[in-house]
């Protein structure tokens, strides 16, 4: 009996049950880093699978299909990631229509696993990964983080905090992610701010690979994007001789080239830069190169003139029309450029990957913040983003995908 009193007396006395209450409480009060609590969001307990991870890239091809309803979507939402840029938390910012949240991409003749934060991140242990490019790399960056937030958070361990450049470290896996922030992949000049001309011109050496190629053989995948900074007002140089420009009426004495001479270019050197680097000892990792995210979506009006994007739900693929004009000229430049590299990757013993989000992504014009970047009634000096995406959104899926690549 004593022994019984004294078993009852350390289970239920008060010690042992202050502190049941005291975990209770904290339990509670972190519940969004649980992912217990936000709207249409599951607990990350039943992303964590014990299904073998295997890349269905060997039974279909994952970059054609459409899209289907979700009910259980979305898995993290603004309230559980903390690492959403603000013009594209458009939950925080009251977009009223949610049913766009409630889609995935399946590819015809498979299904596409649901994206895991644990199976990833025992996948990627002591692993680099790398980004690299504008705003929407670090738009498909931020949607990885938050997808992994679900299973862990990372420390900002960024040489700057207010650089655009971004490290973010797991300690528990020895998993690193970096963003180097490259617009135009080779090197740049902004406009200088006391330019007494108000030119407003870029300057970009296309001939000088930006400072990110020479880091990619610190990687274990290096994920490369660009397209929208070449729309930009530009001078163009070459040998460090001005030798063309984009918008420019002739005024500097020489050609205007046009936007898709320093596109393709730049894509062409940067590519070149990485292959020259070689396999082995060079570039031991994957580069994956990311073709374009639609620029299009804009409706009743281009993007300075009162376009918007305010559809509600996917397109089906009967429904989207052939690509065109900018996006067109700008894909079909990219693939030119990815497929002259890929040849010769092979013979230098460098792995190049493609990820081809374009015809998934063209179906989703209902995807963009539009105006839900910011309060309705702030005053802010931003267009209608029809470019970038919501998260969570469309492009969660691009990380499907990127897991489906690493795997392969």
């Amino acid at each position: 009996m004593k022994k019984l009193h004294y078993l009852v007396k350390v289970l239920f006395g008060p010690v042992p049950v202050y502190f049941s209450a005291l975990a209770i409480l904290i339990l509670l009060t972190n519940a969004q880093y649980f992912g217990l609590v936000g709207v249409g969001v599951p607990r990350a307990a039943k992303l964590a699978s014990s299904t073998p991870v295997v890349s269905v890239m060997k039974y279909c091809d994952i970059f054609r299909g459409e899209w289907v309803p979700d009910a259980e979507a979305p898995y993290y939402n603004h309230k559980t990631c903390g690492m959403i840029q603000e013009h594209q938390n458009c939950l925080k910012y009251g977009r009223p229509d949610l049913g766009f949240l409630k889609w995935r991409w399946r590819p015809s003749g498979c299904e596409l696993p649901r994206f895991d934060p644990v199976q990833f991140l025992q996948f990627v242990r002591h692993k680099k990964l790398a980004f690299v490019g504008d705003s929407l790399a670090r738009n498909h960056m931020q949607s990885l983080l938050c997808l992994l937030a679900q299973a862990a958070y990372p420390k900002d361990i960024s040489p700057n905090p207010t650089d655009q450049n971004k490290v973010y470290f797991y300690r528990a896996y020895n998993f690193t992610i970096n963003m180097f922030w490259s617009p135009f992949l080779v090197r740049a000049r902004e406009p200088a701010h006391d330019d007494a001309a108000h030119t407003g011109h870029y300057s970009l050496y296309l001939d000088e690979p930006d400072g990110w190629v020479s880091e990619v053989p610190r990687f274990d995948y290096v994920l490369v994007s660009a397209a929208n900074w070449f729309s930009r007002p530009s001078l163009f140089y070459e040998k460090r001789r001005l030798i063309g420009c984009s918008f420019c009426n002739r005024q500097y004495g020489v050609p205007d080239l046009s936007l898709y001479y320093s596109q393709r270019k730049a894509w062409r050197v940067s590519l070149q830069a990485i292959n020259a680097l070689g396999g082995e000892g060079g570039v031991r990792g994957r580069v994956i190169v990311r073709m374009l995210s639609p620029m299009s979506h804009f409706e009743n009006g281009t993007w300075d003139q009162g376009g918007n994007c305010k559809r509600t739900e996917p397109l089906r693929g009967n429904q989207t029309a052939a690509m065109d004009g900018r996006d067109l000229r700008f894909y079909t430049a990219q693939m030119e450029e990815y497929r002259e590299a890929e040849r010769e990757a092979g013979s230098r013993g460098v792995r190049m990957m493609l990820m081809d989000a374009t015809a998934a992504m063209l179906m989703r014009p209902d995807g963009h913040p539009s105006r839900y970047g910011h309060w309705p009634d702030e005053k802010v000096q931003l267009y209608n983003d029809c470019i970038h995406w919501c998260l969570p959104g469309p492009i969660d899926v691009w990380n499907d995908l990127l897991f489906q690549m690493i795997l392969a």
